[in-house]
């Protein structure tokens, strides 16, 4: 099944590959479309996830500031979702 995420008109991701923690499809960052992610300096915490950082996107010609998170370094109970980018803030994620 192919997952896809938009906003504001515009896809941000499509993958074929995504896994699904905690109600949020984490993609392969390869399957992120080029340019719609701007690094953001918030950084939060997940106990059993760890620090999680963010991007803004950047589509449309608007920013929705922490619209995707990542865990650069998770700990070993979340190792499968390094590598792989989720979505919030009224982005969405839906089946083909």
């Amino acid at each position: 099944m192919t997952i896809t995420a938009r906003w504001n008109g515009e896809t941000l991701a499509r993958s074929d590959d995504t896994l699904v923690v905690e109600g949020n499809h984490y993609f392969p960052a390869g399957d992120v479309m080029r340019g719609v992610l701007v690094p953001s300096e918030t950084t939060s915490h997940c106990g059993w996830k760890g620090t999680a950082n963010y991007y803004s996107i950047n589509a449309g010609d608007a920013i929705n500031t922490d619209a995707a998170f990542y865990y650069p370094e998770p700990l070993e109970a979340a190792a499968a979702i390094r590598d792989r980018i989720a979505f919030w803030k009224g982005v969405e994620v839906m089946d083909l």
